[in-house]
């Protein structure tokens, strides 16, 4: 009985089309404590700038650009924890390649 069973649910996912079938849900991205960063793209004018989208589990996010260089974000202050920021910040340079001057 168990085997008939298993072979009609199987029958059945197999009818499934895969576009019906919900992709896996990534993780958020770089994360350093509470804050986590994402979309992070390079620059086109100034390869050392990374932009990145970061936010927090309050619900907070925004756009931030950080100069590789000397890990300065802009701007400086937001809605966003500063010192978590830098963090990822930091982490996304290294990741990206930029070592700090």
């Amino acid at each position: 009985m168990i085997r008939i069973l298993a072979a009609v649910l199987l029958a059945l996912l197999a009818l499934v089309p895969p576009a019906l079938v919900l992709p896996a849900l990534a993780a958020p991205g770089l994360c350093v404590g509470p804050v986590c960063g994402d979309e992070i793209s390079r620059s086109a004018k100034h390869h050392w700038q990374l932009r990145l989208r970061i936010n927090d589990q309050m619900g907070h996010h925004e756009r931030v650009v950080v100069d590789c260089r000397d890990g300065v974000i802009s701007p400086r202050v937001g809605q966003v924890e500063r010192g978590y920021a830098g963090a990822v910040a930091r982490r996304a340079c290294r990741l990206a390649g930029e070592p700090p001057a």
